[in-house]
């Protein structure tokens, strides 16, 4: 990698991709277009070749190579990528909820990677693995300052082999050993479904990997059969999409057969395709909430922008993300691929989902607000008006929550998960998900072990004022302000010290779900919080209010 830095990034963007030179080094110019190809593919060739046996440090030329291809995929958009052999298993992962490996989530933190949560049955959790195990060693070699992705693929490996690790656990002196047999981890698209009050059903929905349609009529279905079920929420909150066909297949679920969900249309129009509802649904009239929120993608939004195209039901949260192209896999040599955008899709209304311009998004990714001059007019089946430009506007738009900094910080710097380590490492048993709660004692020990950490953080006030402080000593003017700085931060350190106290409910969340995934895992997790979960309160009382409800999807109605 040092090798690698010493290259300029204007080489690296002149480094074009290299998979495709010995697919293509034989093309013979027969038109213009294939004459660019052979040209440029030659070019590549003889530069890579010089580069190589004349670079004044020896250059890795796989790693060029790829830094070649990333740079020039990059260009195009963000989901136009290329992977490389060893990255064969996560594609798979996403297209089936299932991989050969351990099956835990991993995490970076400092100098090595900590187990986050192992899945409930899986290789890791019968092998003894718990949540706050920093991995040290895996099959003898040190994991010290590799990243996630490096430690994940010495984990994962076929069905049936085994791994070795090393873990440093708190409470234990020394490394603990594990060897670990792989299995197939599957991942449900489902980790919860059940019942919010009497009458309102609750599906939370995480992936879309083979079957979630599957899985989601059967959950409707069984909620249907065991319960009085007069309404239903689907969670599509942080879902990030997957298969079109399983957006297909739920989508289908709630409107009638023979119904379009989405086309697609690309470069090459013998390939747009058109994606129809095939199975009679199992129940077209119930009153329906979509929760979404900025994170919120791909197939999520196929689903909620058909739901909310056929007034079928309403949309609850956030502008989702905003990410309307179609993905194909091409199979290059030496087992590699190429992840090729060759089309954007359109749902029922026809508008695109796609986001007008990639510049145009939050640091998560998510869509700016789209400016009206940027945005086409559509309507739905019932004549509501709605916009392209960028993801799926809701029908109800809340606030998301947004931590504070306080909380930010706790999150970040693992405070908020080493207290739930050392928690469940002291207690052997909690209340149930629904019942657990963070109590007045347990609040007053996780500040005490803050202070035994000395924690402390930099807020953005508090950055913005420093830097005030260098700007008017430059100008000449700290002088004449000084006592107004010192005043200012004296107040924002009296308010730090108090924001344990002020954001006291909202770290609670946080706290609580923590501490319950360690005894209740993903399911543990959804359950802690629907109790507390606004978002969800504002889609009950929607659906319990009929004539609010029905009032959302006619258009001209009073709200």
């Amino acid at each position: 990698m040092k090798t690698l830095r010493r290259i300029t990034r204007k080489t690296r963007k002149n480094l074009v991709i290299a998979t495709l030179v010995g697919a293509f080094i034989g093309l013979t110019a027969f038109g213009s277009k294939d004459f660019e190809i052979a040209k440029n593919l030659d070019i590549f060739s003889s530069l890579f070749k010089e580069l190589v046996t004349q670079y004044v440090d020896d250059v890795n030329p796989s790693e060029v190579i790829k830094t070649g291809i990333d740079e020039m995929l990059y260009s195009l958009d963000p989901y136009t990528t290329f992977i490389p052999e060893s990255e064969i298993e996560d594609v798979r992962f996403m297209t089936t909820g299932q991989y050969g490996g351990i099956g835990a989530v991993i995490r970076a933190r400092g100098d090595y990677i900590v187990i986050a949560e192992p899945y409930q049955d899986a290789p890791a959790y019968k092998a003894g693995l718990k949540a706050g195990d920093v991995i040290k060693e895996v099959n003898g070699r040190s994991v010290k300052d590799l990243n996630a992705d490096d430690v994940r693929n010495l984990l994962q490996g076929q069905p049936g082999t085994t791994v070795s690790v090393k873990v440093e656990r708190e409470g234990e002196e020394q490394l603990l050993g594990k060897t670990i047999e792989r299995d197939v981890v599957k991942i449900d698209n489902i980790p919860y479904y059940g019942m919010v009050n009497e009458t309102t059903g609750y599906i939370k929905l995480t992936g879309f990997t083979q079957n979630a349609g599957r899985e989601v009529r059967n959950a409707f279905n069984r909620l249907r059969e065991e319960q009085q079920v007069e309404s239903l929420i689907l969670d599509l909150r942080d879902n990030g999409g997957g298969l079109m066909n399983e957006a297909v297949n739920i989508t289908n679920i709630f409107i009638d057969r023979d119904q379009l969900v989405v086309s697609t249309k690309g470069k090459i129009p013998d390939r747009n395709t058109t994606h129809h509802t095939l199975n009679n649904p199992v129940d077209k009239d119930i009153p329906l909430a979509i929760l979404v929120n900025r994170r919120s993608a791909s197939a999520t939004e196929i689903v909620a922008g058909a739901i909310q195209d056929y007034d079928r039901g309403v949309v609850i949260g956030q502008r989702t993300f905003g990410k309307g192209l179609v993905q194909n896999v091409v199979p290059l040599s030496y087992n590699t691929q190429l992840k090729v955008t060759v089309a954007k899709y359109y749902i029922p209304s026809g508008r695109s989902i796609q986001a007008i311009d990639y510049a145009q998004r939050r640091e998560d990714g998510s869509v700016e607000k789209i400016p009206d001059a940027h945005k086409s007019e559509f309507t739905t089946q019932n004549g509501r008006i709605v916009y392209d430009g960028g993801g799926i506007e809701p029908d109800v738009a809340l606030d998301p929550l947004i931590p504070a900094h306080v909380t930010r910080e706790l999150i970040t710097g693992f405070h908020i998960f080493d207290f739930a380590t050392r928690f469940y490492r002291t207690h052997d048993e909690i209340a149930g998900p629904e019942e657990f709660s963070v109590s007045q004692e347990m609040y007053d020990d996780f500040v005490q072990f803050l202070e035994e950490r000395d924690f402390d953080y930099s807020t953005d006030s508090e950055k913005l004022l420093k830097e005030l402080k260098g700007i008017s000593r430059e100008e000449k003017y700290f002088e004449a302000i000084e006592s107004l700085y010192i005043e200012m931060k004296d107040q924002i350190k009296q308010n730090k010290a108090a924001d344990l106290i002020t954001f006291r409910p909202e770290i609670e969340w946080f706290l609580r779900e923590e501490i319950v995934a360690r005894y209740f895992y993903q399911k543990g997790r959804v359950l802690s919080n629907l109790e507390h979960d606004d978002e969800v309160r504002e889609a009950v009382r929607l659906l319990n209010d009929k004539e609010k409800y029905a009032s959302i999807l006619i258009p001209g109605e009073d709200q």
